[in-house]
């Protein structure tokens, strides 16, 4: 879907926004990626699929992009290291047939392929051709409140062979993952083995005497 009545407000904001410090904020949660098991496939050069999340001050640059390689489709596995609210996200793309067409998607299923987009996702959209990084496409914020892994698939262009994408900024909120948990479970069960090992080794070591 397009972002009308989700997109076209943010739209408006964004275009008079776009270089304000304050969207440098809000779309910092690239830095909240966990880059080293972000998955991108069907990427033509290996590894390239990392380089499009980038700083907002960077997103204009023109320099480093994805670019499929078999067919159209780009599918990207996002784990972060926490939980995200994701508010919004922006793609830019070039002004010709390789720019994306539609966006699609779904949170917490990670390792996904290709076999298991037919599922629907959980949010799609109609994208506009957009080279200033001014179009903002608006989340169903309730539905993707706490998402620890995203997945954004991009099944078509406008009328390409490759695909090609420049940048993708994520849009919202970041909440460290807590672990306090596994740390006490751990921390409790050490000295319980260790208290009842003791009586056992010294019963061994009184026999033998």
């Amino acid at each position: 879907m397009a972002p009308h009545g989700h997109g076209s407000h943010g739209c408006e904001g964004d275009k008079n926004h776009d270089h304000t410090p304050e969207m440098g904020v809000q779309y910092s949660l690239y830095a909240k990626i966990d880059k080293e098991h972000l998955e991108c496939l069907n990427e033509l050069s290996e590894g390239s699929g990392k380089l499009v999340f980038k700083q907002w001050e960077d997103r204009l640059n023109f320099i480093e992009c994805v670019e499929s390689d078999a067919d159209k489709e780009l599918l990207f596995n996002i784990p972060f290291t926490g939980n995200i609210k994701l508010k919004g996200i922006i793609v830019v793309g070039e002004d010709n047939e390789s720019h994306p067409s539609k966006m699609r998607l779904y949170k917490n299923r990670p390792h996904m392929t290709f076999d298991d987009v037919t599922l629907p996702a959980d949010q799609e959209f109609e994208l506009h051709t957009d080279l200033t990084g001014t179009l903002e496409y608006a989340t169903r914020v309730v539905l993707f409140n706490t998402v620890h892994h995203l997945t954004l698939h991009f099944p078509s262009n406008f009328g390409g062979d490759q695909t090609r994408i420049f940048y993708i900024g994520l849009k919202g909120e970041f909440t460290e993952a807590n672990r306090h948990g596994v740390t006490i479970c751990t921390y409790e069960a050490a000295p319980n083995l260790y208290d009842h090992k003791n009586p056992l080794q010294d019963n061994v070591s009184h026999q033998i005497q």
